[in-house]
């Protein structure tokens, strides 16, 4: 079920009114129709993965009451391994499994040798990376004695398949998501219309921004041998804005909808385009995600304490490896590494946390060189986002050099004027609310009352007018 569609626009208000005035007066019954709600919405897509995310629960939940009645260390590290192999295991399969057939034999044939390997047709599962990592994170917190087992097994399935977030993140943390399932909650109208403005400025980014720069971005991409230089980094810049609008919209109609229903998630996502450097911009880009590596990864491997060679080792390790959740294709991998190569200089010279503030704060403007930084800053994310983006390596290669060729300064083939204005507009309107959690948080409040609906109708009626064909959201499929 998309968030952008027909169908979830009946069910979240059926939802919401069951929830708030048939099971109120029960913690339980609030959350035992949060696991039908959700096992609804994500058997909407395919029934049969039900039972995948219903194994993953049962063993996670029992797995975690082990842990926390076992004293023995050996014991207690085995029962970690079975859930650690049991989660990746089905998520290499489905995800990984004809990615390694391939190269497998590919690699054979390099060296002169002819083995036979088949592909399977396997579906992958809607949000399994996202709801893998999360019951993952679960028992390794509760190994390492960090939060306690839970024994509300309706809880616990609520936590692992809350459907706001549940196929395309924030990816909760139990010590944070969890605990709210066992508390009484209130309805809170100012929580609620909160939410509903961000459910409102999500579906902004997804359907006027990211669905309207997808179609001519789709155009240059699929095409990119008959357009120039200069046309392919607009084909770029468009994607850049399109992966941006599609998933930060998510997570914003997932930030929002839990509201609805008293429950906050984590932000997953603070303006990263007006980051000033890459270190900056991965602490603002799908936040639930970079700090899941650092806490479960990056960390354990020793971090940035070590030598040099250990800095640069598990700078690399920790955004192939990010790379590589994104899917089963050598152009995440690639695009992983160049990143690691942005980051690795700030790394060394200790300047990787030189911006942690939000640029230009309780300021109009920056100052030219903000403005400069941030514009390095968003041409080397645009060069990653075209590998990416591309269909393979030999398509990104391609097309780089295509842009690194003289028909850069040509007048561009193809120029989506409206397109442009309206990622104008929505790149002014963030630029006013970067301070807050989302752009148009607190945007209007002191607007006399007729400019103040008038920019929220604007906002309704763009939506409105550019809704089309449902469109997927880009992370589905991670």
């Amino acid at each position: 079920m998309l968030f952008n569609s027909i169908d979830f626009a009946i069910f979240l208000p059926l939802v919401f009114l069951l929830y708030w005035f048939a099971t109120k007066e029960s913690i339980k019954k609030q959350n035992l129709l949060i696991v039908a709600a959700s096992y609804m919405f994500y058997g909407w897509w395919d029934w049969r993965f039900l039972f995948l995310i219903m194994f993953s629960t049962v063993v996670d939940y029992l797995i975690g009451i082990s842990l926390s009645n076992e004293t023995n260390e050996k014991k207690r590290k085995m029962l970690l391994w079975i859930s650690i192999c049991i989660n990746l295991g089905f998520l290499g399969f489905f995800k990984y499994f004809n990615f390694f057939i391939d190269n497998f034999t590919t690699a054979f044939s390099f060296f002169g040798g002819e083995i036979s390997g088949s592909s399977l047709n396997i579906i992958l599962p809607v949000g399994i990376s996202f709801y893998t990592f999360q019951t993952l994170s679960y028992t390794i917190d509760v190994y390492k004695k960090k939060i306690d087992a839970t024994k509300d097994f309706v809880a616990f399935s609520a936590f692992v398949s809350f459907f706001p977030q549940l196929v395309a993140g924030p990816i909760e943390r139990a010590s944070n998501l969890l605990p709210q399932f066992y508390n009484k909650r209130t309805f809170d109208k100012q929580k609620a219309v909160d939410g509903l403005r961000q459910i409102l400025w999500g579906l902004f980014k997804k359907i006027v921004i990211a669905d309207n720069c997808a179609e001519s971005a789709n155009i240059i991409f699929n095409n990119s041998e008959n357009f120039s230089g200069s046309t392919l980094v607009i084909g770029g810049i468009l994607f850049a804005f399109q992966i941006y609008g599609d998933f930060s919209g998510y997570s914003d109609i997932a930030i929002g909808t839990s509201r609805l229903f008293g429950f906050d998630l984590m932000r997953n996502f603070a303006f990263p385009y007006f980051s000033r450097d890459i270190a900056e911009f991965w602490r603002r880009w799908h936040i639930s995600l970079s700090t899941w590596f650092r806490d479960y990864l990056y960390i354990p491997l020793g971090g940035s304490k070590g030598g040099t060679w250990m800095k640069v080792r598990n700078t690399f390790i920790i955004f192939i490896v990010s790379g590589f959740w994104h899917g089963a294709n050598w152009t995440f991998v690639v695009w992983g590494a160049l990143n690691a190569l942005y980051f690795l200089p700030l790394l060394l010279s200790n300047k990787n946390r030189a911006n942690i503030d939000i640029v230009a704060i309780g300021k109009n403007l920056p100052t030219a060189n903000e403005l400069l930084k941030m514009t390095y800053t968003f041409g080397l994310t645009v060069l990653a986002w075209i590998i990416f983006r591309a269909d393979n390596i030999a398509h990104a290669w391609n097309y780089l050099g295509t842009i690194f060729s003289r028909s850069l300064f040509s007048f561009p083939d193809h120029l989506p004027k409206t397109t442009f204005l309206l990622i104008l507009i929505f790149t002014l309107i963030e630029w006013l609310g970067r301070e807050q959690q989302y752009a148009i948080a607190i945007m209007g409040f002191r607007w006399p009352k007729k400019l103040r609906l008038t920019f929220y109708y604007s906002i309704i009626l763009a939506i409105f007018l550019f809704s089309g064909q449902e469109q997927e959201f880009i992370y589905f499929q991670f």
